[in-house]
């Protein structure tokens, strides 16, 4: 099987070469992912990651891959959400982008997250890449947050100091100034 190809990007999104995903990640050249927070009406679900993926055991966005080279972040959303939940009918907001740089399982990760609100009435199916989902209420969420913190993948974090800090405990540190 060929390898996933990525366009390796600046901080502001434009094209500077191409690569592959090993190469990216050995370089820790900057490249595009996909991110989508899904709500069901109110509630937030979440997924707790499978034990070979980046925040192993915790609980992220249900939805979050590579952009392929020459993709439209659109329809790499719109892929991953297809992949990772199984949805085909999908709403969408973009919520802003931001740079996670860190060493996780071996590979020097920098991805320019684009992080979108999804929303879907589709049955949620869960491919390999997680083993669980969970709800939350906006109150259960900052309650989970605050008393459980451990629960959440870092990955999380970063998107919420970035995009969600009423989300976050009044005593949070921001690690991403």
């Amino acid at each position: 099987m060929n390898e996933e190809v990525v366009d390796i990007v600046d901080e502001a999104g434009n094209v500077l070469h191409q690569a592959t995903k090993t190469e990216a990640h050995q370089h820790g050249w900057l490249h595009k992912t996909v991110i989508g927070y899904l709500k069901y009406g109110n509630d937030w679900a979440l997924v707790r990651q499978a034990a070979d993926r980046q925040d192993a055991g915790q609980l992220v966005a249900p939805v979050g891959g590579h952009v392929k080279a020459g993709e439209k972040e659109i329809d790499a959303l719109l892929r991953e959400v297809e992949e990772e939940i199984g949805a085909r009918n999908v709403a969408y907001t973009e919520i802003g982008q931001a740079i996670l740089h860190r060493q996780i399982i071996g590979r020097d990760e920098n991805h320019l997250f684009i992080v979108y609100e999804i929303m879907t009435e589709d049955e949620v199916i869960l491919n390999e890449e997680a083993v669980a989902i969970e709800k939350f209420t906006d109150a259960a969420l900052k309650r989970a947050l605050s008393d459980d913190p451990q629960k959440f993948g870092e990955a999380y974090y970063f998107v919420l100091e970035k995009f969600y800090r009423e989300y976050l405990p009044t005593n949070w540190i921001n690690r991403w100034s």
